[in-house]
């Protein structure tokens, strides 16, 4: 198994990533013997990887991290960096590797505090890798200090520094970022491809992988979800029941409250999980006794990690909520399908008898306003309007038609 087998039909950029995880070699190779560096390296100092959700960009980014720390002797031996085995793979893929650093969003946006370490890191020499890479799994929601900051680092890189950026788009990137990355744009993967993925990785049965890809629209991590977990089926399910409750306004209200409730309880399992786990390793590190006081002047540090569970809670919550929404999406889409005849393959098969209710009782011109509604939603829920409220809205306009 190498470092690319999660890469579920990338199969040009594993290539690219491949062609330049050997230059890399030849680079580090060539500056240990003090030899003159190729002219015609496909290796550079800053990639930034684009697509869909779901499409894998955090996977082929922590993937060529593992590729460019590899140390398996085949190597030198002429096989291709990335073996997945060694030790140098295999740290860096599970996030242990000391110069594979990871950075992505706790809340809405990156702030400049959480970047200020990360760019000094990026200009030490690495400690016991080839490289020292910096991973930015939501280059999207760098902020305007946090993204020059990041800008600055990439204009005057160290010689072995490497910075990996991951955004849905270029056009969510700064240009003066963008234009000093190499570009690489991932494709939704096929339905099939992920199907396929799901039972050879997972073990799944074919006919529930073949659901929970189809569900998802090539979704890589959601389609794995829907097909491992018994409790985010019945939460999809749930989801999908919501179009036949919203005959009046007391339902609509009701079904916007559950869907938040259940985002929250989400965030709320988060943050059992990891908050008291963190809480008592900082406690510990500052050196307070196990149920005892904190020492002086060590107040600042605890508000500050406090500060950082409470906004991981509120982007867990809406991450919740923006699945919920991307489920209501598809099953109004297959509503449209269904209406004007098209031949598009129905994603919601397990809820075809509510499809084509829906698509009986109402227009076309209906449902591109209810899909309309949704979208507005999700606009709303990234500036930052209560949860409730925008998710009424929506349930309201779902109504209206």
């Amino acid at each position: 198994m190498t470092v690319w087998d999660d890469l579920v039909g990338q199969e040009r950029v594993s290539e690219v990533l491949t062609a330049a995880a050997r230059d890399a070699d030849a680079l580090v190779t060539a500056a240990a013997a003090d030899r003159p560096l190729p002219e015609t390296s496909k290796m550079t100092h800053a990639w930034l990887f684009t697509g869909p959700p779901g499409a894998g960009r955090n996977q082929a980014a922590r993937a060529f991290a593992a590729a460019l720390q590899c140390v398996s002797p085949d190597r030198a031996l002429g096989g291709a960096p990335g073996c997945g085995f060694c030790d140098g793979c295999h740290t860096a893929l599970v996030g242990t590797h000391a110069d594979v650093n990871s950075v992505a969003a706790v809340g809405a946006e990156i702030l400049v505090k959480d970047m200020r370490d990360t760019v000094r890191k990026s200009y030490t020499a690495p400690a016991t890798g080839r490289w020292q890479i910096i991973l930015v799994e939501d280059a999207e929601r760098l902020n305007e200090k946090s993204a020059n900051a990041v800008l600055k680092a990439v204009e005057e890189p160290a010689p072995r520094t490497v910075w990996l950026l991951c955004a849905p788009s270029v056009e969510d990137v700064l240009p003066t970022i963008r234009s000093r990355c190499r570009h690489l744009n991932l494709t939704t993967p096929s339905v099939q491809a992920v199907a396929d993925m799901l039972v050879r990785r997972e073990g799944i049965e074919p006919e529930v992988a073949a659901s929970a890809a189809r569900a998802t629209q090539g979704h890589v991590d959601r389609a794995r979800r829907l097909a491992t977990d018994p409790a985010a089926r019945a939460r999809r399910a749930a989801v999908l029941k919501l179009p036949l409750r919203l005959d009046e306004i007391g339902a609509c209200l009701k079904a916007a409250q559950e869907l938040v409730d259940a985002a929250a309880e989400d965030a709320k399992q988060l943050a059992e999980e990891t908050d008291g786990k963190e809480t008592e390793e900082l406690k510990a590190a500052l050196g307070a006794a196990e149920g005892g006081r904190l020492p002086r002047g060590t107040a600042g540090v605890m508000k500050d990690l406090e500060d950082m569970q409470k906004r991981r809670r509120t982007r867990t919550q809406r991450d919740s909520l923006d699945v919920a929404l991307t489920d209501l999406t598809g099953f109004y889409r297959d509503v449209l399908a269904l209406q004007l005849g098209s031949r598009v393959a129905i994603a919601n098969g397990d809820a075809e008898e509510a499809l084509e209710r829906l698509a009986r009782a109402g227009s076309p011109e209906a449902t591109l306003r209810r899909i309309e509604a949704i979208a507005a939603c999700r606009d709303a829920l990234d500036r930052n309007v209560a949860p409730l409220l925008a998710v009424e809205a929506m349930t309201m306009a779902l109504r209206a038609g």
